[in-house]
């Protein structure tokens, strides 16, 4: 299970003056067992949060519907929530999958390409530590619930001298850019080969962001970047605003009437 360190070296302009509409957004990573953790939430809880967020009217919206409402294409419903999942836990299919189709929901799983190749591969189909195989991620895609988004190829790590995927001291901006294009195309490349679709999200692991990543993030596609700040989103028709979004951690330890009334706080606004 990976730690969450927060670095946030630099947040993106991404919350005008003018506010637009309140999204909040949820993180989770496994969903597994009967033992709650910082980072796992029980298959009853993930059932009681999407329950409660059904009954009290809230709307789960996509990247896709998000990034719509930005270019006028699309208006948010007025209590909207968008749902993600980052690492790429196998149960995020087995255990979580069946839920969102029973709650009519959608959600982001961003993923990490080597745990997909090398870790799923060699260990798959287990909820308690397996990975999403490419098998497994072209299931998720043809549900028509999930979108898959980046979250690197092999770049989710908090040892050695870089944090996630920013850039290391000492490294020029031109060698960071290298490397972190490097790593996110050949995840994006192998996105498509199973999808037919390139990711059109990206999440920073760890919530490691570094200014110098913000133009190769942007030519590669990505209209929307996953932060692990925690805070009130406000969505404008405005693009910059999906640069930097806010996300709150759906720990284990919390209930689900404490949690959501923590998430939809609109006075939780950072700026």
């Amino acid at each position: 299970m990976a730690v969450l360190i927060i670095c946030m070296m630099f947040i993106p302009s991404a919350k005008g003056s003018d506010k637009g509409a309140f999204l909040p957004v949820i993180m989770y990573h496994s969903v597994y067992g009967d033992k709650p953790q910082d980072y796992i939430v029980t298959p009853t809880q993930l059932e009681n949060d999407l329950a409660w967020l059904r009954k009290n009217g809230y709307t789960s919206v996509t990247a896709e519907q998000v990034i719509a409402h930005t270019e006028g294409k699309y208006t948010l419903p007025e209590r909207s929530v968008m749902i993600t999942f980052d690492d790429g836990h196998y149960n995020n299919l087995s255990q979580a999958l069946p839920l969102l189709e029973k709650y009519d929901m959608n959600a982001v799983i961003s993923i990490v390409g080597r745990y997909t190749d090398d870790y799923a591969a060699a260990d798959p189909h287990c909820d308690a530590y397996s990975y999403l195989t490419w098998e497994d991620i072209s299931v998720l895609y043809a549900s028509g619930r999930i979108e898959i988004g980046s979250h690197t190829y092999d770049m989710h790590s908090s040892t050695g001298r870089r944090k996630g995927c920013s850039i290391a001291s000492g490294e020029s901006t031109d060698d960071y850019c290298k490397v972190l294009r490097d790593d996110l195309v050949l995840l994006q490349n192998e996105i498509y080969a199973h999808t037919g679709t390139a990711p059109k999200v990206f999440a920073y692991p760890f919530g490691c962001i570094s200014r110098e990543g913000m133009p190769v993030l942007r030519e590669l596609g990505f209209d929307m970047t996953l932060t692990c700040r925690e805070g009130a989103n406000y969505i404008t028709r405005d693009k910059n605003c999906l640069y930097g979004i806010f996300r709150y951690n759906r720990s284990g330890s919390y209930f689900t009437d404490e949690f959501m009334r923590k998430i939809l706080d609109k006075t939780s606004d950072i700026e």
